[in-house]
């Protein structure tokens, strides 16, 4: 490139003026020329030593990348031979986990089964209000219900707290344990109380001699709305005293785990029962109660009649006006002393005789009465009651049982209140009779004696 200008320089100077052409000095020319050419070399060298190292980076970075493709090749075809290795491996495992699981199918369906059904029975036990929950863990029915719906084989911690809670249920329910417990009181606005109670089983609660129920959709106790019999009570105190004691002591144990105590608190009374049936239960009542008064004021007067009768016999000699036998032989002897005749002083005997039946068999036509009034005012009670049922089921169009139980037992009470007066006064008049008939026969065997006294005194006389 030099030398093309240099060439145009010598051309552009051999046209110049000949004044020009003898300024040039060849000598500088030569000069600038080797200084031109030297600087071209130098040049060129710097050019190419430049190229050369950029080559050799090249070179090394060629070498660098081949060295890491080489390197991931190899890596690659060992990952290739490694995730060969590891999908043969797999398909192995999971042929191995597909017979494992054939041979565990029957026991995570059965695993589901019992949790299934053990959920809502341990929901239901009263045992779940003595254990506590610890903090982050589910509660043993939330745990079952859910292990009951897994769709997973259940882990071995499940299984192992599966056969906990069926061991510790079935372990813990025949026993009888005192722990506290929160209890609901009968009022729905006041608040839960802390208290300690007595666990029989998985049947019965008692706490502070009254007996709980349970709720099983709060997990909770509850006071009984009512109060149980004063036996019951005292049942309970008697089996909250003696904790930690040995021995034996009565119990009361419910099955239905408090629902027959509750309905047995709720059951009315006798005087409500009676207050159901109205008028004819106090109907009822009112002879009941009159034919056992006069029964044991004839049973009173039997008794010191006949003591006295007793007496009386053992001493014939000297009659005594106090008692019927003692008059029966005043009679006599007073017709003796008138020179009565036979048969008049037979028929003044048995006339004695006669005045002294009323009193001895008083009140037994009313008793009599009253025994078979009663079963017939039970059964006007029993009507009168059995329309009132009629009458709920009109008025309701429906056969509720809660409609019905007024009505029937008003009408059971009815009938109960006529035999119960019935059946006791029947016995209470086979008695007064009995009595009486001992007294009156004394009365007629004296007689005979007497009237045999007065024939055998005429005969001789």
């Amino acid at each position: 490139m030099l030398r093309v200008a240099l060439v145009v320089l010598l051309l552009v100077s051999g046209v110049a003026p000949a004044a020009a052409q003898s300024q040039v000095n060849f000598d500088n020319l030569a000069a600038m020329v080797r200084e031109l050419r030297d600087s071209e070399a130098a040049l060129i060298r710097e050019r190419l030593a430049k190229f050369q190292a950029e080559l050799q980076q090249q070179q090394r970075l060629a070498r660098d990348a081949e060295t890491r493709r080489n390197t991931a090749s190899a890596r690659s075809d060992a990952l290739d031979r490694a995730w060969e290795a590891n999908e043969q491996r797999t398909m192995e495992l999971n042929e191995l986990l597909t017979q494992h699981q054939g041979n565990l199918g029957e026991l995570f369906g059965v695993t589901r089964q019992v949790a299934g059904d053990a959920a809502n029975t341990l929901q239901q036990s009263l045992l779940t209000t003595q254990y506590s929950v610890p903090e982050g863990t589910e509660e043993r029915s939330d745990f079952l219900r859910r292990l009951a719906a897994a769709r997973a084989l259940p882990s071995i911690y499940e299984l192992e707290r599966l056969w906990l809670e069926l061991q510790r249920e079935m372990t813990d329910g025949g026993k009888v344990v005192a722990y506290e417990a929160d209890v609901l009181p009968v009022d729905p606005d006041a608040p839960p109380t802390r208290s300690e109670v007595v666990r029989i089983g998985p049947f019965t609660v008692v706490s502070d001699g009254e007996y709980l129920g349970y709720i099983s959709g709060r997990r909770s106790l509850f006071e009984l709305e009512g109060r149980m019999p004063g036996e019951f009570q005292g049942i309970a105190r008697e089996l909250q005293d003696s904790k930690g004691a040995g021995g034996h002591v009565r119990a009361v144990v419910d099955p239905a785990r408090g629902a027959l105590l509750g309905l047995y608190v709720q059951r009315p009374g006798i005087f409500e029962r009676i207050q159901e049936g109205e008028v004819v239960n106090y109907v009822i009542l009112f002879v009941g109660v009159l034919g056992a008064l006069l029964a044991v004021f004839q049973y009173g007067y039997l008794i010191m009649t006949g003591a006295a009768v007793r007496s009386q016999l053992r001493d014939l000699d000297s009659p005594k006006d106090s008692n019927p036998l003692g008059r029966v032989l005043l009679v006599s002897r007073s017709a003796s002393a008138g020179g009565t005749a036979l048969d008049l002083t037979e028929l003044r005997i048995s006339e004695a005789i006669l005045r002294e039946l009323p009193r001895l068999e008083r009140f037994q036509s009313f008793l009599r009465l009253a025994v078979a009034a009663g079963p017939l005012l039970g059964l006007i009670g029993t009507v009168v009651g059995m329309i009132v049922t009629f009458k709920a089921i009109t008025a309701t169009a429906s056969s509720d049982p809660k409609l019905m139980a007024t009505g029937i037992g008003q009408a059971m009470i009815a009938t109960v209140l006529g035999l119960g007066i019935a059946i006791p006064l029947l016995f209470v008049n086979a008695g007064l009779t009995e009595w009486s008939r001992r007294i009156i026969q004394v009365l007629d065997e004296q007689s005979q004696s007497l009237i045999a006294g007065h024939m055998r005194a005429r005969q001789t006389g």
